[in-house]
């Protein structure tokens, strides 16, 4: 019994998604075609940037509710610097990481040096974010050549090279999903094999235990929040070059996405804990059950029951089986 549970939370993610990939493959044979395969990842690119994010406030036992809105901030404002001030593409993603590093600054500063629960520090600040992102556009979306409120036009137009982040393919391949993978990666090596991740993981694990080894604990977790606005930051930005427009509100449905997919993630090859790894296949999971449902053209607004289900489900199984260990 103990051995099928051990094999059931190492494998049981990867089996589901298997399963589930058999299934619409079945069901509809333009599911399993190098085509929509691309389309899933491309989809899902910008999730696994917003939940790497969310995976480094957790690595360190925190929690980011704040990313969500800082994909919004981010999508309108370099929506608006393209299309209402004409600026360059390399100053418009300049600013928008630094408005996510902002963004989890002031998340670690009420965190850290204010001694806010993360929960609460990040939720006034997703609210905090969310207002200024709709005051300062007014509530409308920024598209080219909208129209302004003195009755001119808007001056310029989405960069073709701003775009092709979010449109492009590279070698025949989405360049989103490049970036995702080369994300994925490289913050994989950055957990495993530096200083700052493994320093990350021990403050997690324990953190009084990491002050009196000599870690800097409130450095590292401010150096998380930090990560976590600049990764939904990027999120933000191939938002914006994917669908040629700063929406208000564009990240409000990717929170809940990305805490899935982390959560999710805690399952895989028997993780019990965040890792970027099981939140790339988490993202996947998901990714693959929502498009395989368009196809079946399941109502969008079951949607949500499906991601409900699966989270509960990957929960269930992480805490038992967590419980279960500590209990020998």
């Amino acid at each position: 019994m103990d051995k099928a549970l051990q094999f059931i939370f190492k494998y049981g993610s990867l089996i589901v998604i298997g399963f589930v990939i058999l299934f619409f493959s079945l069901w509809d044979e333009h599911f399993f075609t190098y085509a929509n395969i691309a389309d899933i990842l491309r989809s899902i690119s910008i999730v696994t940037f917003v939940a790497i994010g969310v995976t480094f406030s957790l690595t360190v036992d925190g929690f980011d509710l704040s990313v969500g809105s800082t994909v919004s901030i981010t999508t309108v404002v370099t929506a608006a610097m393209m299309v209402w001030y004409e600026q360059p593409v390399y100053l418009v993603i300049i600013v928008a990481l630094l408005i996510g590093a902002a963004v989890g600054l002031l998340n670690s500063l009420l965190i850290v040096k204010i001694r806010i629960p993360d929960l609460l520090a990040t939720l006034a600040v997703m609210y905090i974010v969310a207002g200024i992102h709709k005051t300062y556009t007014k509530g409308y979306s920024i598209y080219n050549n909208m129209p302004m409120p003195d009755g001119s036009t808007a001056p310029g137009v989405f960069s073709e090279s701003f775009l092709w982040l979010g449109q492009g393919k590279l070698f025949g391949v989405p360049v989103p999903v490049i970036l995702m993978i080369v994300a994925v990666a490289a913050v994989h090596l950055f957990f495993k094999y530096t200083k700052w991740g493994r320093q990350m993981h021990t403050v997690g694990g324990n953190e009084e235990a990491a002050r009196l080894s000599g870690i800097r604990v409130r450095r590292i977790r401010t150096a998380a929040y930090i990560a976590s606005g600049v990764f939904a930051a990027i999120g933000g930005i191939l938002f914006a070059a994917r669908v040629g427009t700063g929406q208000i509100d564009a990240g409000a449905p990717m929170m809940m996405e990305a805490v899935a997919a982390v959560f999710v993630g805690y399952s895989v090859f028997g993780a019990g804990k965040p890792n970027v790894i099981g939140t790339f296949f988490g993202a996947i999971l998901i990714g693959v059950l929502l498009n395989g449902m368009t196809m079946m053209k399941v109502q969008y607004y079951a949607n949500d029951i499906i991601k409900g289900t699966v989270l509960v489900l990957a929960l269930a199984v992480t805490f038992v089986h967590l419980s279960r260990r500590r209990n020998r």
